[in-house]
């Protein structure tokens, strides 16, 4: 299992705030490196920051972060242009880039009509973040991945899966889509990365994320630091997840995880 937690994930509420004041952004970075993130990544949405342009600006801030997308909407670009960009940052980088890869979020075929691009059929996304991968060639790659088909293409090449899960799903949920995910991946199954993000997490949900989200599930962690730390040390030790990200917002509330969680 890899260390853990290994990432800080800005949300789109936070970036779009970012967005407006430029100095904020690669203080972000700054802090995040500071409190012992490993990650910073990047939406890509119309309403937050420009993703590889941002990843370009945090790396350039600090020194041992890394930094990447959560995740590329592979319908806004064509192959060989995110295969251009990601080798340019990771040359830029000194290979501190990391490429998430995903179909498109609901709602996201507004931004391509905005940008002027066909967004296409959930089948035609899937087979352009097929050919991105394959355009990539020997970076490695996360997928967000929730339904089947997409599940079935991250199993076969994929280093990295972001389980698509909503909040407040349960563990038992979750360990259904690992068991579905375990199906399909046969014997990949124990080599590949496993992502979980965390809408939110500290002491106790603040009250817009309990409206959105709910109150319990395996994307609202609460407790005390130990508890936290102890709740996802049991998840990687009974479901293999070892990469967790956080929105950005708590990312000082969990901190005192991360200290606990480093190395281990």
């Amino acid at each position: 299992m890899s260390a853990f937690p290994r990432s800080a994930r800005l949300g789109r509420h936070d970036a779009a705030d970012s967005a407006g004041s430029a100095p904020s952004w690669p203080e972000l970075a700054r802090r995040a490196e500071s409190l012992g993130y490993a990650t910073l990544l990047v939406p890509d949405t119309l309403g937050t920051l420009s993703p590889f342009t941002a990843a370009a600006v945090a790396a350039t801030a600090t020194t041992t972060l890394r930094v990447g997308t959560f995740v590329l909407n592979a319908a806004l670009r064509t192959p060989e242009a995110v295969a251009w960009d990601t080798g340019t940052l990771r040359t830029l980088t000194g290979g501190r880039f990391e490429l998430g890869l995903g179909a498109g979020r609901p709602g996201a075929e507004q931004d391509a009509a905005a940008l002027g691009v066909d967004f296409g059929t959930p089948g035609r996304r899937i087979e352009r973040v097929s050919q991105t991968i394959d355009a990539v060639k020997d970076v490695r790659v996360m997928v967000a991945a929730a339904g089947p088909r997409l599940l079935r293409l991250a199993s076969e090449k994929a280093d990295t899966i972001a389980l698509g899960v909503p909040p407040h799903h349960t563990e038992e949920q979750l360990t259904a889509k690992l068991d579905e995910l375990y199906e399909l991946a046969g014997d990949r199954f124990n080599g590949l990365e496993l992502n979980l993000n965390l809408a939110c997490a500290g002491g106790e949900p603040p009250e817009w994320a309990v409206s959105r989200f709910g109150s319990s599930g395996v994307g609202i962690l609460t407790g005390s630091p130990q508890e936290m730390a102890d709740t996802l040390r049991r998840r990687r030790d009974r479901l293999g997840i070892s990469y967790v990200s956080v929105n950005a917002q708590f990312m000082d509330a969990f901190a005192p995880v991360v200290e606990k969680l480093a190395g281990t």
